[in-house]
Order: structure tokens, then sequence, then C-alpha cells
């Protein structure tokens, strides 16, 4: 049985989350987000909140049904809080800067990648070497960290390179004579 799932979604103050079909919506203040739910696990709206419950006793119903759940509150957090996604970068000469709305990054390449912002999420770069993606859809503010981290991730025997604050690097010893 599912721990996660059998939790119901507590209800928010400000935001409003409709059922319709198969489609969770949530409203609120930093926008509106939604999903399709899988055809193994129902939602329904109760006093508790929204409760999650696998349509029948297979396997793939109960695993989906704790994710969903998840996804549903992540709805909710997004449209209220939203999502925060720190990155670090290390090493001489690497640096990043705001141009318009785009990440310009020296990373050590003959050239600078300029990494384009795409709709919904905000990057802003409080100093050289930190940038910050915010937005409202956890996944996809991610995915835009990991975008950025991939151009340049941290290598093990210095740790030069773009990592996510807190991240820990399992570094090598490097050659002896």
């Amino acid at each position: 049985m599912s721990r996660t799932g059998k939790k119901p979604v507590a209800p928010v103050s400000g935001v409003t989350v409709t059922i319709n079909d198969r489609k969770v919506t949530a409203k609120g203040p930093k926008g509106e987000l939604s999903m399709t739910l899988m055809d193994i696990v129902n939602a329904k709206q109760t006093d508790a909140g929204i409760v999650v419950e696998p349509a029948n006793d297979t396997k793939e119903a109960r695993a989906a049904w704790g994710t969903t759940r998840a996804l549903i509150n992540n709805l909710v957090i997004g449209v209220t809080a939203g999502f925060e996604r720190r990155l670090s970068i290390l090493g001489v000469g690497y640096r990043a800067a705001m141009q318009g709305k785009d990440v310009k990054l020296s990373l050590g390449f003959s050239h600078e990648v300029v990494f384009e912002t795409p709709k919904g999420i905000t990057i802003a770069t409080p100093t050289q070497t930190e940038i910050v993606v915010t937005g409202n859809d956890k996944q996809q503010v991610g995915q835009v960290a990991a975008d950025i981290r991939s151009w340049r991730s941290p290598e093990p025997y210095k740790g030069k390179g773009v990592r996510y604050v807190g991240e820990y690097i399992a570094r090598k010893e490097g050659k002896k004579k």
C-alpha cells in the first residue's frame, strides 16, 4: 500500500483545484497548471482535499497511485509558491551573465554559450557564479537546470563546472610520480 497515496492533497487558500473528466487543473496566484490522470487511478475532491485512489488492484495502479498524488501536490505547490533550482559555477574564467532574457555562459569553450530561457521559466544571475532557475512547473524547472548543467558538468579531478548548490562531487586523486 502506498503511504504517499493515502494522504489527501490538502486544500490551500487562494488555490482552486478542479477535476474535469481525467483532467486536474490548479489555479492560484502564480498561474494555472494542469495534468491528465492515467486510466489506472481516480481522483476525487472531498472535504479533506483531493484524494487519489487506484482504479483496480494491479501492480501498475498501485505504483501510479503515489506518483499521481505527488504530481497533483506539485501542481498545488507550483501555483502557490513555485519552484527554484540554484546552480553554482566553479572554475577560473567560468561565469554567467544575463543578456536580455537569455543567459550567456562562459564555460571554457572558444565561444560563449547563449542559453535561451523557455516560456514559463525565469532565470536570474545574482552573481557571476550563481544561476537561479525559477518557475511554477517542477519538471520544467529541473529540466532547464539540467540543460544548463549539461554544458559543463563538474569534472572529478578539480570539480570545475556547473553544479547544483549542495551537490556532492566525488573527487578523484590525480596522477602520482
